[in-house]
């Protein structure tokens, strides 16, 4: 179990291969985001875009599942996520792409209020097959401290 302890500025991950498929762009659009261009190929032609592409709601979503697998590979004591300081798509994500992710550990601290609370800020970057960053995110997390009696390194 991985606790606030094992956390040290500037570890990085990779994980993920997630194939993202035109069903799944359609039906995550048609319940969250149904903009023309997330449903219809006609539509989409006429965009930007040049075919249907997946919602940035959805590259959301897609990063999630990357990110709670990979914690279930090495289970970790989480306790959630106060939020996201920034968000950017960079890229658009179709049909067919392949997606993974890279995290780094930017800083962490502990809670000042309870003690058995560490608190953590990490960038995750989602690319896709060809390496171009569809994503990026500085995301909060919250992770339960092994020794909470113990001083803060």
């Amino acid at each position: 179990m991985m606790y606030y302890e094992d956390l040290e500025v500037g570890m990085t991950s990779s994980s993920g291969a997630y194939e993202v498929t035109a069903e799944e762009v359609r039906d995550f659009a048609s319940k969250y985001d149904p903009q023309p261009f997330h449903l219809s190929q006609e539509a989409a032609a006429k965009t930007h875009f040049g075919r249907i592409s997946a919602s940035g709601w959805h590259t959301c979503a897609m990063t999630m599942r990357m990110l709670v697998d990979s914690m279930n590979e090495v289970p970790r004591a989480g306790m959630g996520s106060p939020g996201i300081d920034e968000l950017r798509w960079k890229h658009p994500v179709y049909p067919g792409d392949t997606l993974r992710i890279e995290t780094e550990l930017l800083e962490k601290r502990r809670s000042r209020s309870k003690p058995e609370l560490g608190l953590f800020k990490t960038c995750v970057r989602t690319f896709n097959q060809d390496g171009v960053m569809v994503m990026e995110m500085t995301s909060n997390g919250m992770i339960g401290v092994r020794e909470p009696g113990a001083k803060d390194d």
